[in-house]
């Protein structure tokens, strides 16, 4: 399935759907979690690049494992750089699907904290009616875990793309 498409092999050609969705992924990932006043307006593209993002990379992932076995069918023994571009494949993968996990979760609180009823309290109780500021607490660890892996993921992104590159451009 992902070995070839209209007897092209598919990696060269699934790749920049990764190249393209993880890189957005992470910059509205990250402006949605930085930049409340985004939130509204950029919720459905966040979500959007949070759940493509991921299968962008797996596509591309598993694409790059088919050119792999069709390289080694070909004859193909130095495998050194394959595999370290795989290698860095593989960290992006779960960094993209992490990120798109957290990206969820951020939205799926801050919804709750915007829905949510002002903190009032029961005149016959000494406890709040209302959800308590810990979903604030929660939003700003979300927040940094967004940036965090975010830019984590950038990082990998970068590497992988720079080793398939330099492969394809010296002739690998």
């Amino acid at each position: 399935m992902f070995d070839e498409i209209s007897g092209i092999p598919a990696h060269p050609l699934l790749v920049h759907a990764a190249v393209v969705f993880i890189p957005l992924q992470i910059l509205l990932g990250i402006g949605y979690a930085l930049v409340p006043a985004l939130q509204r307006r950029i919720g459905w593209a966040v979500l959007a690049t949070a759940v493509i993002g991921p299968v962008a990379a797996f596509f591309a992932k598993e694409s790059g494992e088919a050119f792999e076995d069709r390289l080694v069918k070909g004859g193909m023994t130095e495998l050194t750089k394959v595999h370290e571009h795989a290698d860095f494949a593989e960290v992006t993968l779960w960094l993209s699907l992490a990120l798109g996990v957290l990206v969820i979760v951020l939205m799926l609180v801050e919804r709750r904290r915007r829905t949510a009823p002002p903190a009032a309290t029961d005149a016959d109780a000494a406890a709040p009616t209302a959800p308590s500021g810990g979903a604030k607490y929660l939003a700003l660890l979300l927040a940094v875990a967004v940036v965090v892996v975010g830019v984590a993921t950038g990082y990998y992104v970068y590497k992988t793309g720079d080793t398939g590159a330099k492969m394809v451009w010296s002739g690998l």
